[in-house]
């Protein structure tokens, strides 16, 4: 007998789903932990091995072919058909628009003791320029800022400096502009001029020389083409955001109302973006002046020489005397622009009565300048800047003194503040990096860039190690990486504390944001100075000047991700009885993972590129390397290869961090 078995009847009812499987999410800190315990075990084991170390003479293979294609290319240089019809008529170009900006307001022209425009002449357009794009105050700021340099007794190398600048400007421009534009139209162009200005951005401005020199000799041209390079990826950025940024719905009305690409760029787009545009103007001017001091490593005339000149004979006062003209300088040219990119909102709130006679007074304004002009080609007086600059030479006793009496009187903190942290951080850090094994060495480096970036910044470190051992200037790469990451350390510290503070008070962020600008104006020769009293020709000064060269750029960046964490999430912490130290360091600081990284980035980019400046003060490494391959022929190839390792430096860096920072904000 066979019983039927009645199933059951499904009910509403679910059966429970089965539990989720924990996934185990690796901590990233403890495996660079781990990464880092292998490190050292391993170093005490290989010490002293492998460590392709190489001596300040030396010259690898690689070293000797480079000469030997400098020494090709200076023999067939009026020969060879690349350079007749290319770089000697571009260098030929250059150095045209240098000398005649030179012969207009610097140098003396032919059959004239004087430029064509003399100190009065350039006071007065200054002063008309300055107030015709901004305002009163700041044309005078203007005129006061140009007398003192003459007052100072270096009106002629700052004019240098200045003609520099505005032809490298000029020519920066005069390609960054339409540029960035066509990669504001296009989403294509701009993919692919994208990572050559994250390129070019990230290579510090010591290595634009060495290669330019190769095509374009020693001298103006040479530097006003690196300073190009170097000013003009801020413009096309700038200029490419300005146009993304224009409202969609605004383009739209004017495709609607029949205007065609070019009527919507020329009188919708670009008026529109003009503010943005000028803020991009003022970043390529404060480049190019940074670079031109820099430059003159390669002939480049101006005050950046008598800053080289000084720091090389260590002559403190001379140096602080050319480095504050450079500090003037750039306070003028940054404050101009930056009136020049708000004027028109500043006028439309502004209630003067002197605006509905701005068009008579500028009109006026121009008469005296002209006048001004006449005045300063026709007569002596006018030309050469009256006096002896007793006072540039009364600031270079004065620094000299109290160069002196730090020296006598403060050597005693100094040399134990640098002591202390010379042997107890740098030089065990050093010693890890170059006294170890180059591939114990590498292998460390692309674990710790694979587990803080990913696999695609891991693939990127193991071509850069690849590379820089290939350079034959691993162990001067090394020192200049443990300085570099030492510098990095103290410059993170002082933005947390500070970028925290801002971050968390309106007042602080008020008193130190404007010192935080200033000093981001200021061009990274003139750090080296004061340093350079307090501590001494050492690597030390070096990693000082970089710390403090590169930690506003990270204070601001803390400062704005703190600021950004909302204000329900800091009010719920407190209201569950979190105290202060508890809200920053459970709350707003893990809240603020991808501003960290980004402030490291950034920290990591700066301080690479002074710590190789810091060269010129006994830094050492491949710092030195690049300046004595300007200096002595011989290690022209060394100092090549010096900064091609450089970059690769800096392309990991930058490749890591920027990687970290993308997985830390998501």
């Amino acid at each position: 007998m066979t019983v039927a078995i009645e199933k059951p009847e499904k009910t509403g009812t679910v059966e429970p789903p089965a539990p989720a499987r924990r996934v185990r999410t690796v901590n990233r800190a403890v495996v660079v932990a781990a990464v880092v315990l292998v490190w050292l075990v391993l170093f005490a084991v290989l010490r002293g091995k492998q460590t392709l170390a190489l001596a300040a003479a030396d010259l690898t293979d690689l070293h000797r072919w480079f000469n030997d294609v400098n020494d090709s290319i200076g023999a067939n240089r009026n020969s060879n058909p690349l350079f007749l019809y290319f770089f000697n008529e571009i260098r030929v170009v250059i150095d045209f628009l240098v000398t005649f900006v030179q012969e207009l307001i610097s140098q003396p022209t032919a059959g004239r003791p004087v430029p064509q425009i003399g100190w009065l002449g350039v006071v007065g357009v200054v002063g008309y320029v300055s107030w015709a794009v901004g305002n009163w105050r700041v044309a005078l700021l203007a005129v006061a800022g140009f007398t003192f340099l003459g007052l100072q007794g270096l009106w002629q190398e700052s004019m240098d400096t200045l003609a520099l600048t505005l032809s490298a400007v000029f020519v920066a421009l005069l390609f960054a502009i339409p540029l960035g534009v066509w990669a504001g139209l296009s989403d294509r162009v701009n993919r692919i001029v994208t990572p050559f200005l994250d390129f070019m951005q990230t290579m510090p401005t010591f290595v634009y020389l060495a290669p330019l020199t190769l095509f374009f000799l020693i001298g103006p041209a040479s530097a006003t083409i690196a300073t190009t390079i170097y000013a003009a990826p801020p413009a096309i950025r700038i200029t490419a955001h300005a146009i993304r940024s224009v409202p969609e719905t605004t383009v739209e009305a004017a495709d609607s109302m029949g205007a065609t690409r070019r009527q919507a760029l020329l009188k919708v787009l670009l008026p529109m973006s003009k503010r943005t545009v000028v803020m991009g103007v003022n970043q390529t001017i404060m480049a190019a002046l940074a670079m031109v001091t820099i430059a003159a490593l390669i002939d480049a005339p101006g005050l950046g020489k008598t800053v080289i000149q000084a720091l090389q004979s260590l002559d403190v006062g001379t140096a602080f005397n050319a480095g504050l003209a450079i500090v003037v300088l750039a306070i003028v040219l940054d404050r101009v622009t930056t009136a020049a990119s708000g004027r028109a909102e500043t006028a439309r709130g502004s209630d003067s009565p002197f605006l509905k006679w701005r068009r008579q007074l500028l009109t006026a304004g121009a008469v005296v300048a002209a006048v001004l002009v006449y005045l300063s080609h026709m007569y002596v007086w006018a030309a050469e800047f009256p006096g002896e600059g007793g006072i540039g030479s009364g600031i270079a006793r004065t620094a000299a003194d109290v160069t002196t009496w730090a020296q006598d009187n403060l050597s005693g903190l100094t040399n134990g503040f640098r002591d202390a942290l010379t042997n107890g951080l740098l030089n065990p850090f050093q010693t890890l990096l170059t006294d170890s094994p180059w591939w114990l060495v590498g292998a460390a480096l692309v674990a710790v860039g694979a587990v803080l970036g990913g696999w695609r910044a891991g693939v990127t470190t193991a071509v850069c190690v690849g590379l820089l051992v290939g350079t034959g200037v691993w162990s001067d790469a090394m020192t200049t990486l443990a300085s570099t990451a030492v510098a990095t350390v103290l410059v993170m510290l002082l933005g947390v504390v500070l970028g925290v503070w801002m971050g968390r008070s309106a007042l602080v962020d008020r008193l130190l944001r404007p010192s935080l600008d200033a000093a981001q104006v200021m061009p990274p020769f003139v750090y080296l100075v004061p340093f350079l009293a307090l501590f001494g020709a050492t690597r030390f000064t070096a990693i000082v000047a970089a710390v403090v060269y590169a930690a506003p750029v990270a204070i601001k960046i803390i400062a704005d991700g703190v600021r950004a964490v909302p204000e329900t999430t800091v009010e719920a912490a407190t209201s569950t009885g979190c105290n202060t130290w508890q809200i920053i360091t459970k709350v707003q600081l893990p809240m603020s993972r991808g501003a960290l990284t980004l402030a490291t980035n950034q920290g990591l980019i700066y301080v690479l590129s002074m710590v190789v400046v810091g060269g010129l003060v006994g830094a050492g490494a491949l710092g030195y390397d690049v300046v004595a391959g300007f200096s002595q022929g011989q290690l022209y190839g060394k100092g090549l290869a010096a900064g091609l390792a450089i970059v690769l430096l800096g392309v990991m860096f930058d490749r890591i961090t920027q990687a970290a920072a993308r997985r830390a904000g998501a």
